[in-house]
């Protein structure tokens, strides 16, 4: 049974990835933008750093967080979209005629869109250290960067399949992942959490789970080694792919029982 399910989802993620391969300009948009913005970013805020708030730190490794959970919004949304044409074109209804497991019909996409997230990730950080961004912690660092940018990845790559797998149209399941990217800027994006003025702005990036991805990030590529710093960024991953993992399922479950 075991060996069995995961055959299917390494079958289904083989072709999720093939599938993405065969049409560059589905992940080569989203990837621009998230380089623009680590380059304009850079290029235009980096006097920020001169305030005393950021104890002399280099914007560019501020900033580069900010760049790479946009990839890994933009790219884990590609789960979703794979869903939408399997069912558009005939194929899911197809897959639920084999004897296939209906969990590696999602995990596919979903796992197709984390090694794309991956891939995306460490161009994002190569790029990083041709402008010269230095790493306190070094390689083991980067790794959590990895990690971090996986998992949130994995969080909204969750979010997308379940919306695809209700709606089962493209433009619907395109339109929903957008509650992710206002995330993004309620948050810590350009200055430290003491800089935010707005009391209300205060009040949204304490409660949005993109700040403590922000913060882990920042951690480990300024500051070093602080623990519970980090162990956020994780803590807020697990909340949040628990939730929609867990809506994905749900949708899956109906979205096979309706055939």
């Amino acid at each position: 049974m075991g060996n069995g399910l995961w055959k299917d989802v390494w079958l289904l993620t083989k072709r999720s990835i093939v599938t993405t391969l065969r049409s560059p300009f589905s992940f080569i948009p989203n990837l621009l933008i998230s380089m623009f913005f680590l380059v304009v970013y850079d290029s235009g805020l980096s006097g920020i750093a001169e305030l005393p708030a950021f104890e002399g730190a280099n914007y560019l490794a501020f900033i580069l967080p900010v760049s790479v959970v946009s990839a890994a919004i933009g790219g884990a949304g590609g789960a979703g979209q794979g869903i939408v044409k399997d069912i558009e074109n005939g194929f899911f209804s197809r897959l639920l005629l084999t004897p296939a497991s209906r969990l590696s019909i999602v995990l596919g996409p979903i796992i197709a869109g984390m090694t794309q997230l991956f891939v995306q990730t460490l161009l994002i950080i190569s790029i990083g250290f041709v402008m010269g961004l230095k790493v306190e912690t070094g390689f083991f660092g980067v790794l959590v960067v990895l990690l971090l940018a996986i998992g949130w990845g994995l969080a909204f790559a969750g979010y997308s399949a379940g919306v695809a797998l209700r709606t089962k149209n493209a433009q619907a399941a395109q339109a929903g992942t957008l509650i992710f990217f206002p995330l993004i800027f309620l948050s810590t994006t350009f200055v430290p959490y003491e800089l935010i003025e707005a009391s209300w702005l205060k009040v949204a990036a304490t409660i949005n789970p993109t700040t403590y991805i922000f913060e882990s990030m920042r951690t480990v590529l300024i500051e070093g080694w602080i623990f519970w710093d980090i162990a956020q960024g994780f803590i807020a991953i697990g909340i949040v792919c628990f939730i929609t993992i867990t809506f994905a399922a749900v949708s899956a479950k109906k979205a096979v029982s309706r055939g």
